[in-house]
């Protein structure tokens, strides 16, 4: 409950930087610029970003006929969490890793590595589908491009105040040096909190889905277990290809096994992932 409660509140903290950013330099027509022109580019990649993704990491659909035991963990898995079957692909690497995309339940896709179905117990991967599927009943692809588009209609605004700021008003410049300075702070400051923000969303989304993936598969250890198995295993066989920008889908980074800044991370920290699903009750 909480971490829902607190990516509404961030979402709100979101909000709260565009409306003041907008109104304050550009109004409502400025405003009105910035919000059509992300609600565009985050659009086109809500509605496409499965095949978008699913290329990137060469993923091939698997057969039902070829992985019988994944299907039937997905078919169970979506039963339980009252959603659709989505389809089932395979990554190409021995990374260990999985993730989920797709704009509703009903486009879902669940993408598992070759590298994560031999590493894992049988226990342990239905831990980690089960956090997948979290992913898609919480409907987190949907959140993440509210609050990217948000993040989007901040940074241009931000960017279009700041070349004002400092190409505009040269006349009054002289008198208002103080006060263009802290401008220009200003439309630095903000993208860089909306960026905070919004990374904080997706580490609380994170969190969220493995407990709903404890919940759906009844059992947080084997969840737990299956994190450290993948966090040493990135460490072994990182991602050879596909890009960082999109890590934040996988279930643990895929790049890299060390959180450098927490604070600009993707993923809550995975020590505290475990330690929490440990300390569940389901």
């Amino acid at each position: 409950m909480w971490n829902q409660i607190k990516t509404v509140l961030l979402l709100g903290v979101l909000a709260g930087l565009m409306l003041s950013i907008g109104g304050l330099f550009w109004g409502r027509t400025g405003l009105t610029i910035a919000l059509v022109l992300a609600l565009a580019i985050n659009g086109v990649t809500y509605f496409f970003s499965d095949k978008i993704v699913l290329a990137i990491y060469r993923a091939k659909e698997a057969r039902k006929s070829d992985y019988p035991a994944l299907h039937r963990m997905i078919e169970e898995l979506s039963k339980e969490a009252g959603i659709p079957k989505p389809r089932v692909y395979i990554i190409p690497t021995d990374t260990p890793n999985a993730f989920a995309t797709g704009r509703n339940p009903k486009h879902a896709v669940v993408a598992a590595t070759e590298g994560i179905l031999h590493l894992l117990t049988e226990k342990e991967l239905r831990g980690v589908i089960a956090h997948e599927l979290g992913h898609v009943k919480n409907r987190d692809i949907l959140i993440t491009t509210i609050a990217a588009t948000i993040a989007a209609v901040i940074s241009y605004a931000a960017s279009m105040a700041r070349f004002a700021a400092i190409f505009g008003g040269s006349n009054d410049r002289n008198n208002n040096g103080g006060q263009l300075i802290g401008l220009i702070v200003l439309t630095i400051l903000a993208p860089l909190v909306a960026v905070i923000v919004q990374l904080a969303i997706s580490r609380a989304r994170e969190y969220q889905a493995d407990a709903t993936g404890a919940r759906l598969c009844k059992d947080p250890h084997s969840l737990a277990h299956a994190l450290e198995k993948i966090h040493d295993g990135v460490k072994k066989h990182p991602m050879s290809f596909g890009h960082p920008a999109t890590s934040s889908l996988f279930i643990a980074n895929p790049f890299t096994a060390d959180f450098f800044v927490t604070l600009l991370s993707t993923h809550p920290p995975m020590a505290e992932r475990v330690r929490r699903l440990k300390e569940m009750k389901v």
